[in-house]
């Protein structure tokens, strides 16, 4: 990316920060009280990131923002598989040089990637982020029907198969000593947009409350985490967005304290072939699209663990619920085709009035 093109997207961002918290900071309280403010900017990850917070001042709301936003954005552009940036070596430059040569990558990467082969071992393959080969057919024929629906077609399952054959976790080869990653078979690829957003906002979450960003709402997309408290001292509450109809109440509210709610759903990235939508969400044992469930969402402390654990989607109710009533701290709620809505045992606790 250029330096002109970086001054202008943050520019762009400081001034929709400059509006909205001229206006919200007209109503804080007493001289003595934080003040609310927030913020939104359209550019990171596709999707819409927003910032809400308690501070002392607008200059340092402001400040933390800007921090959260550059932080953000290398994040973006390190995980980013479709484009280059200059002077970065990030996951595209990993599948270029596949069955080529290893590629000294940030540390920040590694990471990623040794977070993801424990989450491909804790959700039994279902977050695999060696599945490029696949998710890639699939996104070209998504986008090819998006631009002209009369023609919308389906991968062949012939094609996919011979893709899956290049998806082993296992070939991803990672050197923390020499800070390298290698992909000896050069039909592999690697797609992170599995677990890439919720890891990135958990990092620059905690990144924020050490700065001292301690009363924080950060979502980005789907993917929301709480920093401490409101203003007042009470959690954060967050709605569930109802998947059967996205302009109607929300399906579920959640009360957070430095936490994090994630929802994978099917209603939002589509294609329709002869009368029938094609969600993005791949199920790496039938290769198509899951459709047992509208969406689902996982409540714990961690963004990424949230976003990996978002892939019970593809899983039968019963495994997935044995999945997350295994493991402490997380609960989950999943919305069926039919509209009946379940949740794991202690969900519940976490309802917000």
């Amino acid at each position: 990316m250029g330096a002109i093109g970086k001054m202008q997207r943050k520019v762009t961002a400081v001034i929709m920060i400059i509006v909205l918290t001229f206006t919200l900071a007209a109503c804080g309280g007493e001289k003595n009280e934080k003040k609310r403010f927030e913020a939104e900017f359209l550019i990171l990850f596709d999707t819409v990131t927003r910032v809400i917070g308690y501070t002392d001042s607008e200059e340092e709301f402001n400040a933390q923002v800007n921090l959260i936003y550059d932080h953000l954005e290398e994040y973006h552009q390190l995980f980013d598989i479709y484009n280059s940036y200059e002077g970065i070596a990030n996951i595209k430059t990993i599948n270029d040089q596949a069955g080529i040569a290893p590629v000294k990558v940030d540390r920040r990467i590694i990471d990623l990637l040794l977070f993801s082969k424990e989450a491909y071992q804790l959700t039994d393959g279902q977050l695999n982020v060696a599945l490029g080969a696949v998710l890639k057919i699939w996104h070209e024929h998504r986008e090819a029907g998006i631009e002209d629906p009369e023609a919308a077609t389906l991968p062949d399952m012939e094609q996919l198969k011979r893709a899956a054959e290049h998806t082993d976790i296992d070939q991803v080869i990672i050197d923390e000593e020499n800070s390298t990653v290698y992909l000896p078979d050069p039909e592999m690829s690697l797609d992170v947009g599995g677990v890439a957003k919720g890891y990135a906002v958990e990092q620059v979450s905690r990144m924020a409350e050490q700065n001292g960003f301690t009363n924080a709402l950060i979502s980005v997309g789907g993917n929301v985490r709480a920093i401490g408290t409101r203003g007042d001292g009470t959690e954060w509450k967050v709605g569930i967005q109802n998947p059967f109809d996205q302009n109607g109440e929300d399906i579920g509210r959640v009360a957070l304290k430095d936490a994090s709610l994630v929802t994978s759903g099917i209603y939002e990235r589509y294609y329709v072939v002869d009368g029938k939508k094609y969600h993005h969400i791949i199920d790496p044992d039938t290769l198509f699209p899951a459709e047992g469930y509208e969406s689902v969402s996982i409540l714990c402390k961690d963004s990424g663990m949230a976003d990996a654990l978002a892939k019970v989607i593809n899983m039968p109710y019963e495994e997935g619920l044995a999945l997350i009533e295994s493991l402490p701290d997380t609960e989950a709620m999943w919305a069926f085709p039919d509209g009946t809505v379940k949740t794991s045992s202690h969900f519940k606790d976490f309802a917000a009035n």
